[in-house]
């Protein structure tokens, strides 16, 4: 029985002492002091297991208390025994807990000045005003919707990033929907589907379309274009993100084994149950710059004319200028791309994927922003952008070289309890997140974490308004990348528009500027087709 697991023998074993002790003392045999420490330690395992504000207690009654006492101790022990603050991997223990702190509604400032290693190569920081502005409302907002678009939607410039219902648990995805729902941002449904924890949440919802077309898919695993229609029809539904590729594993498809799908799942993707579900590394739905266009324009039609873009981590570059020919020469475009950086997470990859494919963000950002601002069509289309944006400073300077609005997974995991055991892949997740273990998932009360990843929203917006006020802006979207400078050495310093600058508007299309290679692979990309028709990339 799961309650016999061993995360539970702490609990059970004292629960067995008291009665034994406690019937040791009645019979002379032992003193009573034994039956009262285990008494306690048994009504703490119990009311580890009915409280609702830790998970790791919840699932780990007494034993979880060890983590709390070394965090409390952490301070003297740390230059010790333990990581420093800015050591821990991917996210240090400095960034999960400021995340934690705004998520709690509790004090995060710091004492004593920063840590940070401002004479060494790689500190970047923003410059700031003299005469900084006060801004009284941070919920900042952008209109996502091209010119061909009849149902623009009005989004948060910071919202929940891709993560589907399967790699994290129902409560997981049911606290951050309604968290979304509380506060007044969208949840990306990642390529799973939309589960009825998505629905139930009623927050706004970014629906991603992938390869496998889940929710949307006939029996052969197309594209399904009456099921895409009646689900697009749902107002809760915002936007369609069409994924072609995600940061942590650019170009890797995936099998999800018929033993892990449950009904629920079933449902959400519109799978049948005892069989492998498969996500192709491509899509079938298109084959050619122009068709993917065309298939944009059909998703617009068949959605009532809601928000169409596209999700990608930037590959080769000769690709994304091939779309952007497409766009172009049929006159078609997205209403938003989503780029995705290389250092985004996942809940398992390969090691080589994950460490070795894919464009990290700021590069890949850069260049996409460019592209359409050579060709003219930047004021048309809206950039997000996700990989490891939990800070206000992490998003403004997102902002500053060339998005419009950011994406966070992981950071709101850990609004939702993570603790970075990176274990998402071994269904042991031990706060319930990224679990499937339904015993495991109880452990997050819905409630209570759902106010969290509100509060943790809306706590950053807040630092990043203070940010922008001090920069002398009154939206965050006013950043640019001369707000932004670069330690290179002890001795000298750099600006962001010296490292990545904005290309003039329509230099694509004048074919007089190559700066950093633009132009040369434009004119090795078409419309036509994305193979190469030479050896370059």
């Amino acid at each position: 029985m799961p309650i016999l697991a061993i995360r539970y023998w702490p609990f059970l074993i004292s629960v067995a002492a008291f009665f034994l002790s406690a019937a040791a003392a009645i019979a002379g045999v032992w003193p009573g002091i034994f039956a009262a420490v285990f008494g306690a330690l048994a009504v703490l395992g119990l009311l580890d297991m009915i409280q609702g504000r830790h998970a790791v207690l919840r699932n780990y009654p007494i034993l979880g208390h060890l983590r709390y006492f070394i965090e409390l101790i952490r301070p003297e022990i740390r230059q010790y025994l333990l990581e420093a603050d800015d050591e821990e991997v991917p996210f240090s223990r400095e960034s999960r807990a400021i995340v934690y702190q705004r998520a709690k509604n509790v004090e995060d400032k710091r004492p004593f000045g920063t840590k940070k290693g401002v004479y060494e190569g790689g500190y970047q920081w923003l410059t700031h005003s003299i005469r900084p502005k006060h801004i009284e409302n941070p919920d900042f907002r952008i209109k996502i919707g091209g010119p061909d678009c009849r149902q623009p939607y009005d989004a948060s410039v910071y919202n929940i990033s891709a993560m589907s219902f399967g790699a994290l648990s129902a409560n997981a995805i049911l606290a951050l929907n309604a968290g979304a729902k509380i506060g007044n941002f969208a949840h990306d449904t990642g390529e799973g589907g939309i589960s009825r924890y998505h629905r139930q949440g009623g927050g706004d919802l970014i629906y991603e379309l992938g390869t496998g077309y889940f929710g949307c898919r006939d029996d052969k695993g197309r594209f399904d274009p009456d099921r895409f229609a009646e689900i697009a029809a749902d107002p809760q539904i915002k936007m369609i993100e069409i994924k072609l590729s995600q940061g942590a594993k650019p170009g890797h498809g995936g099998v999800l084994p018929a033993a892990k799908i449950t009904p629920e799942i079933a449902e959400a993707r519109g799978v049948p149950m005892g069989v492998d579900c498969v996500s192709p590394a491509t899509h079938s739905a298109f084959d050619t710059p122009i068709e993917m266009m065309e298939f944009i324009a059909r998703l617009r039609d068949l959605s009532g004319g809601k928000p169409i873009g596209f999700k990608l981590c930037i590959g080769h570059r000769r690709e994304f200028m091939c779309i952007v020919r497409a766009m172009l020469e049929t006159g078609i475009t997205p209403d938003f791309i989503v780029v995705d950086g290389k250092e985004g997470g996942t809940g398992a990859a390969p090691l080589e994927f994950a460490n070795h494919m894919g464009m990290p963000l700021v590069e890949g950002l850069t260049f996409a922003h460019n592209t359409l601002r050579g060709v003219g069509l930047r004021d048309r289309i809206r950039i997000g952008a996700s990989g490891k944006l939990i800070h206000a400073f992490d998003i403004a300077r997102t902002l500053a070289l060339g998005a419009d609005w950011c994406n966070s997974a992981r950071g709101f995991m850990f609004a939702v309890g993570c603790i970075q055991a990176q274990s998402c892949h071994t269904n042991h997740c031990p706060t319930g997140v990224a679990t499937q273990d339904k015993l495991r998932q109880k452990a997050i009360v819905v409630g209570d974490k759902a106010q969290r990843v509100a509060n943790f929203h809306r706590n950053t917006l807040k630092a990043l308004a203070e940010m922008t006020g001090a920069a002398g802006l009154t939206h965050p979207g006013g950043f640019r990348p001369h707000h932004l400078l670069m330690r290179v050495n002890d001795r000298e310093m750099v600006t962001g528009a010296e490292v990545y600058p904005y290309m003039p508007e329509g230099f694509l299309l004048r074919e007089d500027d190559d700066r950093f290679g633009y132009l040369m692979r434009w004119r090795r990309s078409s419309s036509a087709s994305f193979e190469p028709f030479d050896d370059g990339i």
